[in-house]
């Protein structure tokens, strides 16, 4: 009876996972137990249908590992004639008492932030991600943040 329950709990799972109709795009990359300055996360976007409009986020795995409230990002997405838009993002990362923002049951929590909304692609598009993050009062960055682990792009349906 035991291996019976977990089986019907496991296919219950993969049907509850695999029924996110919304999702076109979703990958995430590894920065370690550190994100440097300097890295640069890089994704190449698949080629979408251009009469569709699609929402944009970005993904990040942290743990409590992470040291600050909020979380500031670089993000710059290139179109297919080579012209770049770059913004500078910030998110929240934790409660006012410390406790991390996010989904997830373990220290790891997954965090989906939002990015743009409305957008219509025509062509290949690629989209860098650097994280911005820097200490109260002084001028240089982070150089290696601690508690971000994977840093995602996801792309969505908007209907």
């Amino acid at each position: 009876m035991n291996i019976k329950n977990s089986l019907v709990f496991l296919v219950i799972g993969i049907l509850f996972f695999s029924c996110d109709k919304k999702r076109v795009f979703d990958e995430y990359h590894s920065v370690g137990s550190a994100w440097h300055k300097d890295s640069t996360v890089t994704f190449q976007l698949p080629e979408l249908d251009s009469t569709k409009r699609y929402d944009l986020f970005v993904n990040l795995r942290s743990n409590d590992n992470y040291p600050f409230n909020n979380l500031f990002l670089i993000v710059a997405l290139e179109l297919p004639n080579g012209f770049t838009k770059v913004d500078t993002l910030e998110y929240q990362m934790a409660n006012p008492d410390g406790t991390l923002l996010g989904e997830g049951f373990t220290d790891i929590k997954e965090s989906k932030l939002f990015y743009k909304e409305n957008v219509k692609f025509r062509g290949k598009y690629k989209v860098y991600i650097k994280q911005a993050v820097r200490e109260t009062g002084k001028v240089p960055g982070v150089e290696q943040l601690e508690g971000i682990t994977d840093v995602g792009f996801r792309i969505e349906n908007k209907e």
